[in-house]
């Protein structure tokens, strides 16, 4: 009995590790009925509550080492200091993971993963969250709100009792030192016997992304993503390593320009693009670039009949039917149909420190060529970094919701995200009007198509009830995209300007397959000069050739690194390509063969039999190679400041 007392200055952390266990496993429960009829799909799919204990031990065992250290060696005269230490740690952290689970469900039916560095990103704009969650999840904040009030007021009731530590002999204190202190190491590293200590990879079991998510708490995959930021600025840690050149060679298999065609072994993709055709007058180029606006929702490519005056617009111009976008982000999005650039594990180049200046864009390539240029939205520019990039990299005029503000117009609406579509085509045309004979190019950006989906009332015929739903919100983007087209059609300026209607990504991006490659893809319209009419673009391509075949139809001949192909000019003989990234899973694809690259794992291969049945096969050594070298490309690239123009 002594021996037992004399152990209890211990109860403080046993009673926080139990808590918080405690916690984090039934919310893995709650979860798994959430979502049963997706997990239950996954073979083995119990492995998730054995690798939940084993993460949330992790999680448990780093959180206890400083109250562990405060109680082990903390003199008895300042224990009364290190009790009020000990309560507010246990109860604060407590209610930080309580918070975190909380949290997940409705972060899962957005994102398909638990709280991740998305999570981070969200709290740098806090205005624009809240607003979004109170009007698109005010029960859900409700719910959350309740659940919090009653654990911070348990904290509060029995914080004191439940992390109390009691005095003990010294001596004792400092015997159980060494034995815990290989408890928590052995607790925190998730394993003896591993090379390595434990992390988030060894929670895949299965090429389900969510599921897999589950096995993981959503505090540790918080932590981890924080941490994980400066590996995410070296693939060559996650991936495997790659020699430079080599790399450079094998992406230069994939972009369709003769060896003798590159201008400069500075700058290694540099090369000459040639014109369509040639002429006289140089051609304007919009670029219309769609909030969340997968090809699951466009009538022309199978989807739900949600967009008809996109549909009815493809008679005018080339219908893309197997484009994939590089991302699950807007910044990825604009990031691929204004710079071209291959998506890598780091941020955005947007969001880059050494990508803000003289980083090439479409902007600054036509710049050259005596093009005003122009970023044109409705929200607040500096979100995601835009305006900070867009000016530092060509665009000369940045117009957003401040402008709007300016204007004695009445607009139609002023939402979460900023004005709406409505307002921003009106506002484009406008513009566009104002430039007369100058050569312009722009990127215009929707924001309706957002969470929580607000747009003017008596626009369009609702297609669902209650109003505020993503249908209806694509269906009123699509309504302005047919605003914008039939007011540009009056105007001078549309005989001689391309134009391009383009997704940025899906709206949610989740599936069973560790790349969900049929959320990958987008609609994409091409209508102008040199434009053939009604016509199909079958062939698979990915978002980074957009820029690409954009400069073939302007008539001029440029110089540019950008990696993507000319699709007018591609050969018939020419397989498809196509580059996607997932959170940290890259995935590239020629043709019907998929490389799967995830971070220190062996790579995996795939026969795609269509975009959501995915079938094993043995790996092709030069096709993972050169897969990798698209990752490692960006790494490189971007730190040896080699996708940049020459200097004059």
């Amino acid at each position: 009995m002594k021996r037992i007392e004399s152990l209890a200055f211990l109860k403080p952390l046993l009673n926080f590790f139990c808590i918080g266990m405690l916690i984090m496993t039934l919310s893995r429960i709650v979860q798994f009925f959430i979502f049963k009829e997706r997990v239950v799909q996954t073979e083995n799919y119990g492995n998730i509550f054995l690798i939940g204990l084993r993460f949330d031990s992790i999680l448990m065992s780093y959180l206890l080492v400083l109250p562990f250290v405060f109680i082990l060696l903390v003199p008895d005269k300042l224990l009364k200091y290190c009790n009020k230490f000990l309560c507010f740690y246990c109860c604060f952290f407590l209610i930080i993971i309580f918070f975190m689970e909380l949290v997940t469900p409705q972060f899962i039916h957005q994102y398909d993963t638990r709280p991740n560095y998305l999570f981070l990103e969200y709290l740098i704009y806090p205005k624009e969250v809240v607003t979004m969650l109170l009007k698109g999840r005010l029960w859900s904040i409700v719910l959350i709100i309740v659940f919090l009030g009653v654990i911070i007021y348990a904290a509060i009731r029995w914080g004191n009792k439940l992390f109390y530590t009691h005095a003990s002999k010294y001596k004792i204190r400092l015997f159980a030192f060494p034995v815990i202190a290989f408890l928590l190491f052995v607790g925190a590293r998730g394993s003896l016997t591993s090379k390595r200590p434990i992390n988030a990879s060894n929670a895949v079991f299965s090429t389900d992304q969510m599921t897999n998510s589950l096995g993981l708490n959503s505090l540790y995959t918080v932590l981890y993503a924080a941490y994980s930021i400066k590996n995410e600025a070296s693939p060559s840690k996650m991936y495997g390593g790659m020699d430079e050149n080599e790399a450079y060679e094998r992406v230069k298999k994939y972009m369709d320009v003769p060896s003798s065609g590159f201008t400069d072994s500075e700058i290694p993709f540099l090369h000459v693009q040639y014109p369509n055709t040639i002429r006289q007058k140089p051609c304007n180029v919009v670029i219309f670039l769609q909030e969340s606006l997968g090809a699951e929702f466009v009538g022309s490519l199978g989807g739900m009949p949600l967009t008809p005056e996109f549909d009815k617009l493809t008679k005018d111009g080339l219908l893309f039917t197997n484009l994939y976008c590089t991302g699950t982000r807007s910044v990825r999005g604009i990031e691929a149909v204004v710079t071209g650039f291959l998506p890598s594990p780091s941020e955005s180049v947007l969001k880059l420190s050494g990508a803000q200046m003289n980083f090439v864009t479409l902007a600054q390539i036509l710049r050259k060529h005596g093009y005003q240029t122009s970023f044109i939205y409705g929200g607040m520019s500096n979100f995601d970094n835009m305006a900070s990039f867009f000016n530092g990299n060509g665009f000369d005029k940045v117009i957003d919701e401040t402008s709007f503000d300016k204007d004695t117009v009445t607009y139609a609406m002023k939402g979460t995200w900023g004005y709406s579509d409505e307002d921003l085509v009106k506002k484009a045309n406008d513009y566009f009007k104002s430039q007369g004979d100058k050569p312009f190019f722009s990127l215009m950006f929707s924001t309706s198509n957002h969470d929580p989906f607000e747009f003017p009332d008596g626009r369009i015929e609702l297609y669902e009830k209650p109003k505020n739903t993503v249908h209806n919100a694509i269906k009123y983007a699509d309504f302005c995209i047919g605003k914008f087209l039939e007011s540009a059609r009056k105007e001078e300026y549309y005989k001689n300007t391309i134009f391009i209607i383009i997704a940025d990504h899906n709206t949610r991006t989740y599936g069973k397959n560790l790349v969900p490659i049929n959320k990958f893809k987008i609609p994409a319209l091409i209508m102008g000069p040199g434009v053939p009419k009604g016509e199909k673009y079958e062939k698979q391509a990915s978002q980074i050739d957009i820029p690409t075949t954009l400069l073939g139809l302007t008539g001029l001949k440029t110089e540019h690194p950008m990696v993507g192909r000319n699709l007018f000019q591609l050969a018939d003989s020419v397989q498809g390509r196509s580059v996607m990234q997932f959170m940290d899973i890259n995935a590239f694809r020629v043709e019907n063969q998929v490389v799967i690259l995830q971070p220190q794992k062996e790579a995996l291969q795939f026969e795609v039999k269509n975009d959501t049945t995915l079938i094993s096969v043995p790996l092709n050594p030069e096709l993972v190679k050169d897969a990798l070298a698209h990752v490692l490309s960006a790494e490189f690239l971007y730190k040896n400041k080699k996708y940049r123009l020459k200097e004059k």
